[in-house]
C-alpha cells in the first residue's frame, strides 16, 4: 500500500525527535569536541549536516543507494565518471576531460625528473585539474583551451623561478595540444552531466548540491531542507576522565602503566529537528497534468526509513546510546502546501523537564502531544502520519 507521506508530489514538513544517553551526539570541532550548545541557554544543538552525514552512511551502507558526498572517492572522481557516460537526446558523448600521462611522453617525462616539479603537481590547487601521482596522469576540465589560458592558470598569481617558469609553459602547450582533441564543454552539455549527477546520486536528489568538482556544472537546490535539531531542555555536558593501558612511546613503559585521556558526553538530552519537503523541487508538473519528477516515491522512503533506524546503523562508543523517539509527517493535499508549516510544528509540542535535568525519555514520554494520525481537525486539507511515535498515548491510539 501506497503511504501518502511518500508521495513526491505533495508537500511534506515533519518533526523529528531523537535522544542521546551518555554520548556525543555532534561534536564542537572549536570547543575540544564538546556537545554543541547554545551559550546563551545551553541547550544542545545537533547541526543539519551532522543528520544528513547519518542519512547519507544509512542509505549507502544499508540501502546500497550511490551517493556524492563521501569519503571513499575523490568529488572530481565521479564528476569525471558522470561526465563519460552522460549523453544527449541522440545519445552522443556530451564531453570528456583532457587527460595527459605524463609518464608515456617522453618530454613529459623529462618534466618529472626535475627537482621539485612532481612535489608541486601533487600539490595543484586548481580548480577542474587533478593529478593521479599513482599513474602519472594529469586531467583538466575547465574553460582553458590555448597556452596562454593553460600559462595563466598554472602560474596563478604566485611568482615562480625561471626553470620551474619554463617547465610550466611547456606542459601548457602540452595541454593545448591535447584540448584541440577534446570538444568543449558547452553549457547544454553542463546541464545535462548536472542531470545525470541527479539520477546517479541520492544525496544530489534530496538534499542538493554545489557542483564544482571537475568544472562548474551549476547548482542542484534540494526538495529536502532541515533545521539545526535543538534539546528540549538544556543539557548538562561531562567532560569524563579515562584511563588506557597502552603506553604511547616506550621510554613511557618504565615509569607508568596507564595514560590518562577525555571523553565529552552528554548524559541525557531529548532533541527536536523539523524538516521540509517540497516537490517544486523535486519535479514539475506537465501541460497533460502528469508529473515528471528526480525524486521518486521509493527516494522519500529512504529517507523516512533512514530517519527511523540510523542509529542502529551507526553505532559508536563516542555517540553513546541513540534513538529515533518520533517522527511526525504532515503531508498537504496541495503542492503549493494548506497550511504554514510553523502552524502545523505548534500541533506537536514536548513539554519541559522544568529545573530538574531529565535522565531517560521516560521523564518526556507522557509529556509528549500530537493530534491523531489521520486528517488535521484544524487543517482537513493536511495529513498527519506517525511514522515514529513513542509517546505514552501511542499505545491507546493504536488499539483503540
Amino acid at each position: 500500500m501506497k503511504e501518502i507521506y511518500c508521495d513526491p508530489t505533495k508537500r511534506h514538513d515533519f518533526v523529528y525527535l531523537f535522544d542521546v544517553t551518555n554520548g556525543n551526539p555532534n561534536g564542537d570541532p572549536d570547543a575540544g569536541n564538546l556537545p554543541r550548545v547554545d551559550p546563551e541557554t545551553m541547550h544542545g544543538i545537533v547541526t543539519d549536516v551532522c543528520v544528513k552525514r547519518k542519512v547519507r552512511d544509512y542509505v549507502a551502507g544499508v540501502l546500497q543507494r550511490p551517493i556524492f558526498i563521501q569519503s571513499e572517492t575523490a568529488l572530481n572522481t565521479l564528476y569525471y565518471r558522470a561526465l563519460e557516460s552522460a549523453r544527449d537526446d541522440k545519445g552522443r558523448s556530451v564531453g570528456s576531460p583532457i587527460s595527459l600521462n605524463l609518464a608515456e611522453d617522453q618530454k613529459l617525462s623529462s618534466l618529472l625528473k626535475r627537482e621539485g616539479f612532481a612535489d608541486w603537481l601533487e600539490d595543484l590547487d586548481i580548480e577542474g585539474m587533478e593529478y593521479d601521482p599513482a599513474g602519472n596522469v594529469l586531467t583538466y576540465l575547465g574553460e582553458a583551451q590555448n597556452s596562454r589560458d593553460f600559462v595563466k592558470l598554472l602560474q596563478g598569481d604566485e611568482s615562480i623561478e625561471a626553470d620551474l617558469k619554463a617547465a610550466l609553459g611547456f606542459l601548457a602547450a602540452s595541454l593545448a595540444d591535447a584540448a584541440r582533441t577534446v570538444p568543449k564543454l558547452k553549457r547544454e552539455a553542463r546541464g545535462i552531466v548536472k542531470e545525470e549527477m541527479v539520477k546517479r546520486y541520492y544525496d544530489i536528489r534530496m538534499f542538493g548540491a554545489v557542483l564544482t568538482a571537475g568544472t562548474n556544472a551549476g547548482q542542484v537546490r534540494g526538495p529536502m531542507q532541515l533545521t539545526f535539531a535543538r534539546s528540549i531542555d538544556p543539557i548538562h555536558p561531562r567532560d569524563v576522565s579515562i584511563t588506557r593501558v597502552a603506553i604511547t612511546k616506550p621510554s613511557d613503559l618504565l615509569r607508568k602503566q596507564t595514560e590518562m585521556g577525555r571523553k565529552a558526553i552528554v548524559p541525557y538530552g531529548l532533541y527536536r529537528l523539523h524538516g521540509f519537503y517540497s516537490p517544486h523541487l523535486a519535479g514539475r508538473r506537465k501541460e497533460d497534468g502528469t508529473w515528471e519528477g528526480t525524486v521518486s516515491e521509493s527516494d522519500l522512503g529512504d529517507f523516512w526509513e533512514a530517519l527511523e533506524k540510523m542509529f542502529e546503523f551507526d553505532r559508536s562508543a563516542a555517540r553513546g546510546e541513540m534513538v529515533a523517539r518520533g517522527l511526525y509527517v504532515f503531508t498537504h493535499d496541495n503542492e503549493k502546501g494548506n497550511a504554514a508549516s510553523h502552524k502545523l510544528f505548534d500541533l506537536i509540542s514536548v513539554k519541559s523537564c522544568g529545573d530538574k535535568p531529565a535522565r531517560s525519555f521516560d521523564e518526556y514520554r507522557s509529556g509528549i502531544s500530537a493530534p491523531q494520525a489521520g486528517r488535521v481537525e484544524s487543517y482537513p486539507e493536511v495529513t498527519l502520519s506517525w511514522v515514529v511515535a513513542e509517546q505514552a498515548v501511542a499505545a491507546a491510539k493504536a488499539g483503540e
